[in-house]
């Protein structure tokens, strides 16, 4: 699913909800973010996992931004390595990065999305 979200796009509200409590997060890429491209997906084996990643990274190839990605636990250390991650937020359930950090994401051995 991708859906849009942001001022005069799709639910405001929701997007307001969803940033307010993140200063962490826009401290990283040095901005506060004004519209949200999100990519997800109900996925059960790595296919959907890497079918995923790469999706969103081909979005910020026309769109740009920042990607943000939750973390397993553990995680953290060896995506803090990849090139492209930007940041680590939110105590280490979060990378932040571009989609050159995406694509170096699904190609390590540990990638592994959170549903």
């Amino acid at each position: 699913m991708v859906y849009l979200m942001g001022p005069g796009v799709g639910d405001e509200s929701t997007f307001e909800a969803e940033h307010a409590d993140e200063p962490e997060v826009a401290a990283i890429p040095g901005f506060r973010p004004t519209h949200a491209v999100n990519v997800s997906a109900g996925c059960n084996r790595d296919i959907g996992h890497v079918t995923t990643a790469l999706l969103t990274a081909a979005v910020m190839d026309v769109i740009g931004g920042v990607a943000q990605a939750e973390l397993l636990d553990g995680q953290a250390p060896v995506v803090a390595g990849l090139p492209g991650v930007s940041g680590i937020a939110d105590d280490d359930w979060m990378a932040l990065g571009t989609a050159e950090f995406l694509r170096a994401w699904v190609g390590h051995p540990a990638f592994r999305l959170v549903k």
